[in-house]
Protein backbone atom coordinates (compact mmCIF):
# COMPACT_ATOMS: atom_id res chain seq x y z
CA UNK A 1 0.00 0.00 0.00
CA UNK A 2 1.20 3.36 -0.91
CA UNK A 3 2.46 5.64 2.34
CA UNK A 4 0.63 8.85 3.14
CA UNK A 5 2.69 11.43 4.22
CA UNK A 6 0.87 13.09 7.47
CA UNK A 7 2.20 16.63 8.27
CA UNK A 8 1.74 17.43 12.25
CA UNK A 9 2.09 21.44 11.87
CA UNK A 10 0.88 21.50 7.79
CA UNK A 11 0.25 25.24 7.92
CA UNK A 12 3.62 26.16 9.09
CA UNK A 13 5.39 28.36 5.85
CA UNK A 14 7.94 25.41 5.48
CA UNK A 15 5.72 22.62 6.38
CA UNK A 16 2.36 23.75 3.95
CA UNK A 17 5.63 24.08 0.97
CA UNK A 18 7.01 20.80 1.68
CA UNK A 19 3.18 19.59 1.58
CA UNK A 20 2.14 20.92 -1.42
CA UNK A 21 5.45 19.45 -3.31
CA UNK A 22 5.44 16.13 -2.46
CA UNK A 23 1.54 16.18 -3.62
CA UNK A 24 2.55 17.69 -6.92
CA UNK A 25 5.07 14.71 -7.37
CA UNK A 26 2.06 12.52 -6.60
CA UNK A 27 2.58 11.35 -3.59
CA UNK A 28 -0.43 11.21 -0.54
CA UNK A 29 -0.66 13.90 1.58
CA UNK A 30 -2.53 15.15 4.47
CA UNK A 31 -2.33 16.81 7.72
CA UNK A 32 -3.28 18.19 10.50
CA UNK A 33 -3.51 21.90 12.66
CA UNK A 34 -5.15 24.44 14.54
CA UNK A 35 -8.63 25.42 13.46
CA UNK A 36 -6.52 29.29 13.40
CA UNK A 37 -6.95 30.69 9.84
CA UNK A 38 -3.30 31.32 8.59
CA UNK A 39 -2.29 32.12 4.92
CA UNK A 40 -1.03 29.50 3.76
CA UNK A 41 -4.13 26.87 4.14
CA UNK A 42 -5.05 28.72 1.24
CA UNK A 43 -2.45 26.79 -1.20
CA UNK A 44 -3.47 23.59 0.54
CA UNK A 45 -6.94 23.69 0.00
CA UNK A 46 -6.78 24.83 -3.65
CA UNK A 47 -4.55 21.93 -4.42
CA UNK A 48 -7.32 19.69 -2.16
CA UNK A 49 -4.92 18.78 0.67
CA UNK A 50 -7.21 17.27 3.68
CA UNK A 51 -6.13 19.74 6.77
CA UNK A 52 -8.12 17.98 9.48
CA UNK A 53 -8.22 19.11 13.43
CA UNK A 54 -5.07 17.90 15.47
CA UNK A 55 -6.08 14.93 17.15
CA UNK A 56 -4.39 11.72 17.77
CA UNK A 57 -6.75 9.44 15.32
CA UNK A 58 -5.17 10.96 12.60
CA UNK A 59 -2.02 8.93 13.61
CA UNK A 60 -2.70 5.47 11.96
CA UNK A 61 -0.03 2.84 10.76
CA UNK A 62 -0.28 3.59 7.25
CA UNK A 63 1.22 7.44 7.44
CA UNK A 64 4.59 8.55 7.63
CA UNK A 65 4.59 11.46 10.06
CA UNK A 66 6.32 14.51 9.52
CA UNK A 67 6.31 16.94 12.35
CA UNK A 68 6.70 21.01 12.56
CA UNK A 69 9.52 21.77 14.66
CA UNK A 70 7.26 23.99 16.87
CA UNK A 71 5.22 20.87 18.21
CA UNK A 72 6.38 18.60 20.76
CA UNK A 73 5.20 15.87 23.75
CA UNK A 74 4.15 18.65 25.82
CA UNK A 75 1.87 20.65 23.10
CA UNK A 76 0.70 18.35 20.84
CA UNK A 77 -1.53 15.35 21.07
CA UNK A 78 -0.58 13.84 17.99
CA UNK A 79 3.35 14.35 18.43
CA UNK A 80 2.60 12.87 22.17
CA UNK A 81 0.41 9.49 20.42
CA UNK A 82 3.25 8.99 18.36
CA UNK A 83 6.26 9.01 21.07
CA UNK A 84 4.20 7.48 23.70
CA UNK A 85 3.53 4.56 21.06
CA UNK A 86 6.88 4.35 19.82
CA UNK A 87 5.68 5.34 16.07
CA UNK A 88 8.36 7.04 14.73
CA UNK A 89 8.72 10.33 12.88
CA UNK A 90 10.54 12.64 11.04
CA UNK A 91 11.11 16.58 12.03
CA UNK A 92 10.90 18.82 8.66
CA UNK A 93 14.52 19.46 8.23
CA UNK A 94 15.42 16.16 8.81
CA UNK A 95 13.08 14.40 6.02
CA UNK A 96 14.22 18.04 3.85
CA UNK A 97 18.10 16.81 4.30
CA UNK A 98 17.31 12.80 3.54
CA UNK A 99 14.73 14.18 0.57
CA UNK A 100 17.17 16.24 -1.31
CA UNK A 101 19.84 13.83 -1.78
CA UNK A 102 18.19 12.67 -5.02
CA UNK A 103 19.03 16.39 -6.42
CA UNK A 104 21.43 19.12 -7.39
CA UNK A 105 20.33 21.11 -4.52
CA UNK A 106 21.39 24.78 -4.16
CA UNK A 107 20.08 26.12 -0.57
CA UNK A 108 19.63 29.67 0.84
CA UNK A 109 20.87 30.49 4.19
CA UNK A 110 20.83 33.73 6.12
CA UNK A 111 19.90 35.68 9.13
CA UNK A 112 17.62 38.16 6.60
CA UNK A 113 16.83 37.81 3.27
CA UNK A 114 16.75 34.37 2.39
CA UNK A 115 12.84 33.65 1.56
CA UNK A 116 13.15 36.32 -1.41
CA UNK A 117 16.43 35.10 -2.81
CA UNK A 118 15.18 31.98 -2.68
CA UNK A 119 11.99 33.29 -4.35
CA UNK A 120 14.46 34.67 -6.88
CA UNK A 121 16.34 31.85 -7.41
CA UNK A 122 13.68 29.32 -7.98
CA UNK A 123 12.05 31.77 -10.31
CA UNK A 124 14.74 32.12 -12.48
CA UNK A 125 16.28 28.76 -12.32
CA UNK A 126 12.87 27.24 -13.44
CA UNK A 127 12.56 29.11 -16.08
CA UNK A 128 16.06 28.10 -17.11
CA UNK A 129 15.99 24.19 -16.48
CA UNK A 130 13.46 21.66 -14.84
CA UNK A 131 13.74 22.78 -11.07
CA UNK A 132 11.69 22.17 -7.83
CA UNK A 133 11.86 24.23 -5.13
CA UNK A 134 10.53 24.99 -1.63
CA UNK A 135 10.48 28.95 0.06
CA UNK A 136 9.39 29.64 3.00
CA UNK A 137 6.56 31.93 2.33
CA UNK A 138 4.63 28.45 1.81
CA UNK A 139 5.20 27.91 -1.46
CA UNK A 140 6.26 24.50 -3.22
CA UNK A 141 6.50 23.15 -6.69
CA UNK A 142 7.63 19.58 -7.47
CA UNK A 143 8.51 17.64 -10.46
CA UNK A 144 9.57 14.31 -10.29
CA UNK A 145 11.20 14.63 -12.87
CA UNK A 146 14.02 17.64 -11.69
CA UNK A 147 17.53 17.97 -12.05
CA UNK A 148 17.45 20.70 -9.39
CA UNK A 149 16.06 21.21 -6.34
CA UNK A 150 16.08 25.08 -4.39
CA UNK A 151 15.16 25.53 -1.12
CA UNK A 152 15.79 27.43 2.18
CA UNK A 153 18.05 26.87 4.72
CA UNK A 154 16.86 27.99 8.45
CA UNK A 155 19.27 28.46 11.13
CA UNK A 156 17.48 28.48 13.88
CA UNK A 157 17.81 25.28 16.57
CA UNK A 158 20.78 24.71 13.43
CA UNK A 159 18.00 23.02 11.60
CA UNK A 160 19.89 23.41 8.25
CA UNK A 161 22.84 20.60 9.78
CA UNK A 162 20.92 17.76 8.14
CA UNK A 163 21.47 19.63 5.08
CA UNK A 164 24.56 18.41 2.22
CA UNK A 165 23.79 20.41 -0.81
CA UNK A 166 25.87 21.12 -3.93
CA UNK A 167 25.93 25.21 -3.61
CA UNK A 168 24.36 27.28 -0.97
CA UNK A 169 23.94 30.97 -0.73
CA UNK A 170 24.53 33.31 2.47
CA UNK A 171 23.06 36.43 2.55
CA UNK A 172 24.15 37.21 5.76
CA UNK A 173 25.09 36.67 9.61
CA UNK A 174 23.37 38.64 11.92
CA UNK A 175 22.35 38.39 15.79
CA UNK A 176 18.49 37.01 16.15
CA UNK A 177 16.55 34.36 17.91
CA UNK A 178 17.94 35.27 21.43
CA UNK A 179 15.85 32.57 23.00
CA UNK A 180 18.47 29.53 21.25
CA UNK A 181 21.56 31.67 20.30
CA UNK A 182 23.58 33.18 22.82
CA UNK A 183 25.13 36.26 20.53
CA UNK A 184 26.51 36.65 17.04
CA UNK A 185 29.29 34.52 17.86
CA UNK A 186 27.25 31.84 18.61
CA UNK A 187 25.51 32.12 15.36
CA UNK A 188 28.55 32.95 13.13
CA UNK A 189 29.49 28.72 14.66
CA UNK A 190 26.28 27.47 13.36
CA UNK A 191 26.58 29.03 9.82
CA UNK A 192 30.67 27.81 9.45
CA UNK A 193 29.39 24.40 10.38
CA UNK A 194 26.86 24.62 7.84
CA UNK A 195 29.37 25.58 5.68
CA UNK A 196 31.00 22.37 6.30
CA UNK A 197 28.18 20.41 4.71
CA UNK A 198 28.50 22.10 1.17
CA UNK A 199 30.02 19.94 -1.89
CA UNK A 200 30.95 22.52 -4.68
CA UNK A 201 30.33 26.13 -4.11
CA UNK A 202 29.20 28.88 -1.39
CA UNK A 203 27.95 32.09 -2.67
CA UNK A 204 28.46 34.52 0.03
CA UNK A 205 28.19 37.93 0.79
CA UNK A 206 31.32 40.04 0.54
CA UNK A 207 30.54 42.71 3.11
CA UNK A 208 29.64 40.75 5.49
CA UNK A 209 32.08 40.80 8.02
CA UNK A 210 30.75 37.53 9.56
CA UNK A 211 30.78 36.09 5.88
CA UNK A 212 34.35 36.74 5.54
CA UNK A 213 35.72 34.72 7.95
CA UNK A 214 33.58 31.24 6.24
CA UNK A 215 35.70 28.55 5.73
CA UNK A 216 34.53 25.51 3.48
CA UNK A 217 36.47 22.57 1.76
CA UNK A 218 33.78 23.96 -1.10
CA UNK A 219 35.08 27.30 -3.54
CA UNK A 220 33.90 30.30 -1.93
CA UNK A 221 32.33 33.03 -3.91
CA UNK A 222 32.01 36.26 -2.49
CA UNK A 223 29.30 38.85 -4.26
CA UNK A 224 28.85 42.51 -3.17
CA UNK A 225 29.40 46.00 -4.33
CA UNK A 226 33.37 46.21 -3.40
CA UNK A 227 36.27 45.50 -5.81
CA UNK A 228 37.07 42.51 -4.01
CA UNK A 229 34.38 40.76 -4.41
CA UNK A 230 34.49 37.92 -7.23
CA UNK A 231 30.64 38.95 -8.13
CA UNK A 232 30.19 42.73 -8.01
CA UNK A 233 27.33 44.93 -9.43
CA UNK A 234 28.14 48.25 -10.21
CA UNK A 235 26.59 51.39 -11.87
CA UNK A 236 23.22 50.91 -9.78
CA UNK A 237 20.24 52.72 -10.45
CA UNK A 238 17.30 52.91 -8.32
CA UNK A 239 14.24 54.60 -8.88
CA UNK A 240 10.31 54.74 -8.23
CA UNK A 241 9.86 51.75 -11.22
CA UNK A 242 12.81 49.69 -9.61
CA UNK A 243 16.38 49.04 -9.77
CA UNK A 244 18.77 47.98 -12.62
CA UNK A 245 22.90 47.57 -12.13
CA UNK A 246 25.69 45.79 -13.95
CA UNK A 247 27.47 42.56 -12.87
CA UNK A 248 30.44 41.44 -13.04
CA UNK A 249 32.80 38.51 -12.11
CA UNK A 250 36.48 39.16 -11.43
CA UNK A 251 36.44 42.31 -13.17
CA UNK A 252 35.13 41.30 -16.86
CA UNK A 253 31.24 42.34 -17.20
CA UNK A 254 28.49 39.61 -17.45
CA UNK A 255 25.83 41.36 -18.33
CA UNK A 256 23.01 44.23 -17.59
CA UNK A 257 20.35 43.31 -15.20
CA UNK A 258 16.85 45.45 -14.20
CA UNK A 259 14.65 44.24 -11.32
CA UNK A 260 11.31 45.22 -10.61
CA UNK A 261 12.41 45.35 -6.59
CA UNK A 262 12.84 47.85 -4.35
CA UNK A 263 16.19 48.38 -1.72
CA UNK A 264 19.78 47.91 -1.84
CA UNK A 265 19.59 44.34 -0.51
CA UNK A 266 17.40 43.37 -3.43
CA UNK A 267 20.05 44.26 -6.17
CA UNK A 268 22.47 41.80 -3.68
CA UNK A 269 19.65 39.33 -3.71
CA UNK A 270 19.28 39.61 -7.00
CA UNK A 271 23.26 39.20 -7.84
CA UNK A 272 24.02 35.89 -5.45
CA UNK A 273 21.59 34.19 -8.00
CA UNK A 274 23.05 35.83 -11.02
CA UNK A 275 26.13 34.31 -9.45
CA UNK A 276 24.62 31.04 -9.02
CA UNK A 277 23.23 30.93 -12.61
CA UNK A 278 27.09 31.81 -13.73
CA UNK A 279 28.35 29.01 -12.11
CA UNK A 280 26.10 26.48 -13.00
CA UNK A 281 26.46 27.60 -16.64
CA UNK A 282 23.17 28.41 -17.53
CA UNK A 283 22.36 31.20 -20.10
CA UNK A 284 22.79 34.50 -18.12
CA UNK A 285 20.62 36.37 -21.26
CA UNK A 286 17.51 34.63 -20.51
CA UNK A 287 18.40 35.16 -16.47
CA UNK A 288 17.85 38.72 -16.99
CA UNK A 289 14.71 38.26 -18.99
CA UNK A 290 13.42 36.12 -15.93
CA UNK A 291 14.38 38.46 -13.37
CA UNK A 292 12.21 41.37 -14.89
CA UNK A 293 9.35 38.83 -14.31
CA UNK A 294 10.06 38.37 -10.78
CA UNK A 295 6.73 38.93 -8.99
CA UNK A 296 8.02 38.53 -5.36
CA UNK A 297 7.07 36.01 -3.04
CA UNK A 298 3.91 36.13 -0.31
CA UNK A 299 4.70 38.55 2.80
CA UNK A 300 7.68 40.09 0.97
CA UNK A 301 6.91 43.61 0.33
CA UNK A 302 3.75 42.99 -1.04
CA UNK A 303 1.48 45.93 -1.95
CA UNK A 304 -2.20 45.69 -2.18
CA UNK A 305 -4.31 48.78 -3.20
CA UNK A 306 -7.72 50.12 -1.47
CA UNK A 307 -9.27 53.09 -3.07
CA UNK A 308 -6.84 55.23 -3.27
CA UNK A 309 -4.93 54.30 -0.19
CA UNK A 310 -1.00 52.09 -0.62
CA UNK A 311 -1.09 49.75 1.90
CA UNK A 312 2.78 47.38 2.04
CA UNK A 313 2.73 44.48 3.57
CA UNK A 314 5.96 42.92 4.96
CA UNK A 315 7.40 39.89 7.38
CA UNK A 316 9.94 42.34 8.51
CA UNK A 317 10.49 41.95 12.30
CA UNK A 318 14.02 42.65 13.14
CA UNK A 319 15.92 45.84 13.17
CA UNK A 320 18.15 45.31 9.83
CA UNK A 321 14.58 43.87 8.04
CA UNK A 322 12.72 46.64 9.13
CA UNK A 323 15.22 48.98 7.64
CA UNK A 324 15.57 47.05 4.54
CA UNK A 325 11.83 47.41 4.09
CA UNK A 326 11.46 50.81 4.89
CA UNK A 327 14.35 51.92 2.55
CA UNK A 328 12.53 49.61 -0.25
CA UNK A 329 9.22 52.16 0.57
CA UNK A 330 11.47 55.54 0.25
CA UNK A 331 12.57 54.26 -3.35
CA UNK A 332 9.31 53.46 -4.36
CA UNK A 333 7.67 56.61 -2.57
CA UNK A 334 10.45 58.83 -2.48
CA UNK A 335 7.57 61.57 -2.04
CA UNK A 336 4.77 60.46 0.27
CA UNK A 337 4.32 60.25 4.02
CA UNK A 338 5.88 56.91 5.14
CA UNK A 339 3.10 55.05 8.10
CA UNK A 340 4.80 52.42 9.85
CA UNK A 341 2.90 49.99 11.50
CA UNK A 342 5.24 47.57 13.46
CA UNK A 343 4.13 44.49 15.68
CA UNK A 344 7.08 42.97 17.58
CA UNK A 345 7.74 39.53 17.50
CA UNK A 346 8.35 37.97 20.95
CA UNK A 347 9.23 39.50 24.02
CA UNK A 348 12.92 38.35 23.89
CA UNK A 349 13.67 39.70 20.80
CA UNK A 350 11.58 42.97 22.27
CA UNK A 351 14.08 43.10 24.74
CA UNK A 352 17.31 42.08 22.85
CA UNK A 353 16.89 44.62 20.32
CA UNK A 354 15.11 47.72 21.70
CA UNK A 355 17.05 50.53 21.03
CA UNK A 356 17.45 48.92 17.64
CA UNK A 357 13.79 48.70 16.85
CA UNK A 358 13.71 52.46 17.90
CA UNK A 359 16.51 53.94 15.18
CA UNK A 360 15.27 52.47 12.41
CA UNK A 361 11.80 52.87 13.17
CA UNK A 362 12.87 56.52 12.91
CA UNK A 363 13.00 56.22 9.18
CA UNK A 364 9.17 55.76 8.80
CA UNK A 365 7.29 59.48 9.23
CA UNK A 366 4.76 58.24 11.45
CA UNK A 367 5.14 55.19 14.05
CA UNK A 368 2.61 52.54 15.41
CA UNK A 369 3.03 49.72 17.34
CA UNK A 370 0.93 47.11 17.76
CA UNK A 371 0.71 44.94 20.52
CA UNK A 372 3.90 42.57 21.09
CA UNK A 373 3.20 38.99 19.67
CA UNK A 374 4.86 36.24 22.37
CA UNK A 375 5.69 33.33 21.76
CA UNK A 376 3.98 30.14 23.07
CA UNK A 377 7.93 29.34 25.16
CA UNK A 378 7.65 32.45 26.60
CA UNK A 379 6.06 32.33 30.25
CA UNK A 380 7.23 36.22 31.91
CA UNK A 381 5.62 38.31 29.01
CA UNK A 382 5.92 41.51 31.64
CA UNK A 383 9.21 43.14 31.33
CA UNK A 384 8.70 44.77 28.29
CA UNK A 385 5.65 46.53 26.67
CA UNK A 386 4.64 47.98 23.28
CA UNK A 387 4.82 50.92 25.10
CA UNK A 388 8.12 50.87 26.07
CA UNK A 389 8.98 50.52 22.62
CA UNK A 390 7.22 53.73 21.29
CA UNK A 391 8.60 55.40 24.13
CA UNK A 392 12.51 54.98 22.74
CA UNK A 393 10.99 56.37 19.38
CA UNK A 394 12.16 60.02 18.16
CA UNK A 395 9.20 60.18 15.43
CA UNK A 396 5.45 60.53 16.56
CA UNK A 397 4.62 57.02 17.50
CA UNK A 398 1.68 55.55 19.56
CA UNK A 399 0.27 52.04 20.31
CA UNK A 400 -2.99 50.70 18.59
CA UNK A 401 -4.73 47.90 19.52
CA UNK A 402 -6.46 45.11 16.79
CA UNK A 403 -10.34 46.53 18.42
CA UNK A 404 -9.22 50.02 17.21
CA UNK A 405 -6.94 50.90 14.52
CA UNK A 406 -9.20 54.26 13.72
CA UNK A 407 -6.09 56.18 14.71
CA UNK A 408 -4.59 55.29 11.41
CA UNK A 409 -7.36 57.47 9.62
CA UNK A 410 -5.14 60.21 10.69
CA UNK A 411 -3.02 60.25 7.86
CA UNK A 412 -4.15 61.84 3.88
CA UNK A 413 -4.45 58.86 2.67
CA UNK A 414 -3.72 60.05 -1.00
CA UNK A 415 -0.44 60.89 0.63
CA UNK A 416 0.28 58.20 2.68
CA UNK A 417 1.60 54.49 2.50
CA UNK A 418 1.15 52.32 5.13
CA UNK A 419 3.66 49.58 5.54
CA UNK A 420 2.35 46.61 8.04
CA UNK A 421 5.41 44.78 9.28
CA UNK A 422 5.35 41.87 11.60
CA UNK A 423 5.74 38.19 11.94
CA UNK A 424 2.91 37.47 14.48
CA UNK A 425 -0.65 38.50 13.61
CA UNK A 426 0.14 42.08 11.78
CA UNK A 427 -2.32 40.47 9.23
CA UNK A 428 -5.31 40.82 11.66
CA UNK A 429 -4.80 44.90 12.22
CA UNK A 430 -4.13 45.26 8.82
CA UNK A 431 -8.03 43.50 8.10
CA UNK A 432 -9.29 45.97 10.53
CA UNK A 433 -7.69 48.54 8.96
CA UNK A 434 -8.41 47.53 5.30
CA UNK A 435 -12.44 46.92 6.44
CA UNK A 436 -12.61 50.80 7.43
CA UNK A 437 -11.26 51.79 4.14
CA UNK A 438 -13.93 49.76 2.52
CA UNK A 439 -16.63 51.03 4.87
CA UNK A 440 -15.49 54.78 3.80
CA UNK A 441 -15.54 54.15 0.44
CA UNK A 442 -18.87 52.54 -0.10
CA UNK A 443 -20.45 55.36 2.09
CA UNK A 444 -18.93 57.66 -0.44
CA UNK A 445 -19.95 56.07 -3.60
Amino acid sequence: MEKTYHFIGIKGSGMSALALMLHQMGKKVQGSDSTDFYFTQLGLERAGIKVLPFDEKNITSDVEIIAGNAFRVDNNIEVAYAENNHLGFKRYHEFLGQFMTDFTSIGVAGAHGKTTTTGILAHVMKNLIDTSYLIGDGTGVGHQESNYFVFEADEYERHFMPYHPEYTIMTNIDFDHPDYFEDVEDVFSAFQDYAQNIQKGLFVYGEDPHLRKITSSAPIYYYGLEDNDDYQARHLVRSPKGSSFDAYFRGEEIGHFVIPAYGKHNILNALSVIAVVHTLGLDLEHAADYLLTFNGVKRRFTEKRVGQTVIIDDFAHHPIEIEATLDAARQKYPDREIVAIFQPHTFTRTIAFADEFAQVLNNADTVYLAQIYGSARETDKHEITAQDLADKVRKPARVINVENVSPLLEHDSDRAVYVFMGAGNIDKYEQAFEGILGQLTNNTQ
